[in-house]
């Protein structure tokens, strides 16, 4: 379900037309070629979550938002409308279900070049449809 779910939420996010206009690319990992603003899934982990008649996965997913900037507050919009999209996630996929999404934690660091990176991680709760 943890791959499934890194495919349905590539796809949600790419789909996204507010998205399409704030960012150069929506990826699993970092994107081969692509200038900031860029967004891609950097990690993820899974463990059971199944019930006594269900399989179930929690999945902590990490999303890494780059872009340009020396204003602390450069990221917000985007930060923003990422999150908005990632938490209208559609609950109902082929072969599991979502049956909660919770924000967990954001980290925002200024790096080398006038980048700046936004972590942002999830935790998904799946039942197998």
């Amino acid at each position: 379900m943890e791959t499934e779910l890194r495919a349905a939420l590539v796809a949600w996010l790419r789909s996204d037309a507010v998205l399409a206009n704030l960012l150069n690319a929506v990826t699993e990992e970092a994107p081969a070629r692509a200038a900031p603003p860029w967004l891609g899934l950097a990690a993820s982990a899974s463990g059971d979550w199944g019930t006594k008649d269900r399989a179930g996965r929690e999945v902590r997913v990490a999303f890494e938002l780059h872009c340009r900037g020396d204003d602390p507050g450069t990221a917000g919009a985007v930060t923003r409308a990422v999150e908005a999209r990632i938490e209208a996630l559609p609950r109902a996929h082929d072969g599991f279900a979502v049956a909660t999404i919770r924000f967990l934690r954001a980290r925002a660091e200024q790096r080398p070049g006038n980048l700046r990176a936004v972590l942002l991680e999830y935790r998904f709760r799946l039942l197998a449809a």
